[in-house]
């Protein structure tokens, strides 16, 4: 038998086996599209609170407080430098407007700073950072920098809420990829039952296939192919089922957080890329879970 004619039969032999035992390659097509359906949502998650901390970086205030001998000149140069190293806008508050904000923002309190022999508060900077470096990891690097700075005394841009924020971030992309791989493995556990099912309903067929000497990797082949067309048709279904989750509840969902994320913060469920991996990993658990299960069966 040539090599085409062992593919062909081997293509056909899985498309038959699929059509012999449907419902138990119903069931093993079904676990994997609910896996890969699951796994595309987390991706997608994660996508959005990728890019809502990205906004939220945005929103940190970043305040550069001056040394209070500064002249006018040396704190138009620390302006210069850092907008040199921020590429952001920058705006000098003198000690006396701050003054002023703090008694507005005091309230009737505030009449009490009119007391003060002098000013204390030192002039400074409030920096609007520029959209490519509002991640965290770009805020801190960019504050240590300007803490570098000659004439700088402190930077703050709410180092505490931004690290807690990164924190929770790296709490949840973990603990996604712990249930993933727990729902993977599962998968497979349940594809290789179900696949063990069919090839235990063939196994006459395998016993005449030994008899007239076909070897493991003959017989392995089909089954093996069969757990590829199940991966891929389980992750076709999951794609089909992002793309359907993001056409009809997707603007919903963007509508109701549009208060919290903003305005096209909210990422597409279904990207190419993510797309093109949901299928690789369907093809990936089918031949995975028919690998495990034709080696039991030839075990026995």
């Amino acid at each position: 038998m040539s090599v085409l004619s062992k593919v062909a039969y081997f293509w056909r032999s899985a498309a038959g086996g699929l059509k012999h035992a449907p419902f138990v390659h119903f069931i093993a097509v079904s676990t994997i599209a609910i896996a890969l359906f699951a796994a595309g949502l987390a991706r997608g998650a994660s996508h959005v609170v990728d890019n809502l901390l990205a906004s939220l970086g945005g929103e940190v205030e970043v305040t550069l407080y001056l040394a209070p001998q500064l002249g006018e000149d040396e704190v138009h140069g620390v302006h210069t430098r850092v907008v040199e190293l921020s590429h952001g806008e920058v705006t000098v508050v003198p000690p006396e407007a701050a003054l002023k904000r703090l008694k507005s923002e005091l309230g009737d309190l505030g009449e009490a700073l009119s007391e003060l022999p002098e000013n204390p508060l030192p002039a400074t900077l409030e920096l609007r950072v520029p959209e490519a470096r509002r991640s965290p990891a770009a805020l801190a690097a960019l504050a240590k920098d300007l803490r570098a700075l000659p004439g700088v005394t402190g930077v703050d841009y709410g180092e505490a809420a931004v690290e807690r924020l990164s924190a929770i971030a790296r709490a949840l992309s973990f603990g996604a990829l712990v249930a993933l791989v727990v729902v993977l493995g599962t998968t497979i556990v349940i594809v290789a039952a179900t696949l063990q099912l069919a090839i235990y309903s063939r196994r006459e067929e395998i016993e005449i296939q030994k008899l007239v000497g076909a070897t493991d990797r003959f017989v392995k082949a089909p089954f093996l192919l069969e757990g590829l067309l199940q991966g891929l048709l389980g992750a076709l279904v999951a794609v089909g089922g992002l793309w359907l989750f993001g056409r009809v509840l997707g603007p919903t969902l963007g509508s109701l957080f549009a208060f919290l994320l903003g305005p096209g913060v909210a990422a597409p469920w279904v990207e190419t890329r993510t797309a093109l991996e949901l299928l690789v990993a369907g093809c990936a658990l089918g031949l995975g879970g028919s690998f495990v299960a034709v080696g039991r069966f030839l075990r026995v």
